[in-house]
């Protein structure tokens, strides 16, 4: 075991992903390389509360016969990289060796290399290459007819068991329903929200150009805000007319590619953004900023893929000009350019802060903006849902997922808030399974809907 010694005291800093050099899928390399860090992470033992990765490793090496890292049998890592669902929050927020320290710790990109390193040896399992498979998936199961019967599998309980039994689907996972009348189709018929959105008059559109911001912008629909709930693209869109900016869907769209980099198919992700990043490019070069309704889908653009592609000048563009919702938003009013014409307090709201939202290091920013709305007070949860992908929805995490949860939901129910919400819609509805109230749970930006009175 490594002598301890004192973290860094300086910011993260975060290498590039050296995927394509062949030491990078190399098993005694990589092997070296986990005994490396976990000796390390063993040793400190700082984030035994975060995730099950790390509280599998130190079961293993407190179960081993000699208690050390180097006495635990090398095939066992597999279960610690496949707890690993990459929330990055130990990197950004617990482990005091990271970059710049000499030690050069960067857990969940290890466990990425470890994952892809599988994923090329072909030792992923057909259950997860399905459910990374977004698109391919959602264009069968988005056809009206097919969506309504996946969706009745979904929900019934033979169904389910047949799923957990034959693809490793958890049987009492909520998994969300395919939404035939997706956001594409909703936007393209000029349907300005859900049923009763977009009813109040609006102020007209007048993008005011800020040092931030151009006021006009490309909203990224996301596999999840497109296909599944298309009521965020909605809202979000009707939030930001209000509020004069000039938005519009993004001419087309595929996965962002968070899904295949959980996977490991670092080979996908590369495709997908070869599609994604001319196209936003053109938008960029358009005066045009982009949002997007899936803090994960943000953060694929403003971290996973500039570290893919460093010296990727279009995708460094794309980066400079992505933005969560409530980031620009609260740009936008440092500006003096955001109405507060709220018509409807919230009262109190309890706010589960998403994994994927905190490692962008943008502040509280949902909590910021839905605090200017009057008589209404926001209680910020900054602990993992959870849910974590499709870690949640699959029948061997399951469990743990409920577990990792549980912090969540106690502070959920202790705070008797009159709305709970999460900036990750997975994450909350996740949660909303086991709170004491579940119909509190509500998405910030139909909150802020709400308190605009754009939803009746």
């Amino acid at each position: 075991m490594k002598e301890r010694r004192e973290g860094s005291l300086e910011a993260p800093t975060r290498h590039p992903l050296d995927w394509k050099n062949p030491q990078f899928y190399d098993a005694d390399a990589l092997e070296s390389e986990l005994e490396r860090v976990f000796d390390i992470c063993h040793g400190c033992r700082r984030c035994f509360n975060l995730c099950n990765a790390f509280p599998t490793l130190f079961d293993l090496v407190d179960e081993s016969d000699g208690g050390e890292v180097e006495d635990v049998d090398k095939r066992e890592f597999k279960a610690v990289v496949d707890n690993c669902y990459l929330c990055d929050m130990c990197y950004m927020s617990k482990c005091p060796y990271v970059p710049p320290h000499e030690w050069n710790v960067d857990f969940p990109h290890l466990m990425l290399r470890a994952k892809a390193a599988a994923f090329r040896r072909g030792k992923t399992s057909l259950r997860d290459r399905v459910l990374s498979s977004t698109d391919a998936v959602g264009r069968i199961a988005g056809v009206p007819v097919v969506a309504q019967a996946v969706n009745a599998v979904a929900a019934n309980r033979t169904g389910r068991a047949m799923l957990d039994k034959t693809l490793g689907v958890h049987r009492d996972a909520r998994l969300p329903p395919y939404d035939s009348n997706n956001l594409r189709k909703r936007v393209g018929r000029k349907r300005v929200g859900p049923k009763g959105v977009g009813k109040t008059p609006s102020a007209p559109v007048d993008p005011q150009p800020t040092d931030d911001t151009t006021g006009r912008v490309a909203l990224f629909a996301t596999c999840f805000g497109n296909r599944h709930e298309p009521q965020l693209g909605e809202h979000l869109l009707a939030v930001f007319r209000h509020n004069g900016i000039d938005i519009s869907l993004t001419p087309s769209e595929v996965c962002c590619g968070m899904p295949k980099l959980e996977l490991g198919d670092l080979d996908a992700v590369a495709r997908q953004a070869e599609q994604n990043i001319p196209m936003l490019v053109r938008l960029v070069d358009a005066g045009h900023d982009i949002v997007a309704p899936v803090p994960s889908c943000v953060l694929m653009f403003k971290q996973e893929l500039p570290l893919m592609f460093p010296d990727d000048a279009d995708i460094r563009k794309v980066q400079q000009a992505f933005f969560d919702p409530f980031e620009y938003l609260m740009l936008r009013h440092r500006a003096g350019l955001l109405k507060t014409d709220f018509k409807q307090p919230l009262g109190k709201v309890a706010y589960q802060v998403s994994c994927h939202l905190r490692v962008q290091n943008i502040g509280l920013k949902t909590r910021d903006v839905l605090s200017l709305v009057p008589e209404t007070e926001v209680m910020p949860i900054e602990r993992c849902a959870g849910h974590n992908g499709t870690y949640a929805v699959k029948t061997e995490f399951h469990e743990s997922a409920k577990k990792i949860a549980r912090p969540v939901v106690r502070k959920v129910d202790s705070a008797k808030a009159d709305y709970f919400g999460s900036d990750c819609a997975l994450a909350g509805h996740h949660v909303a399974g086991a709170v004491a109230q579940p119909d509190t749970a509500v998405h910030p930006l139909e909150l802020l809907s709400i308190a605009y009175g754009l939803t009746q």
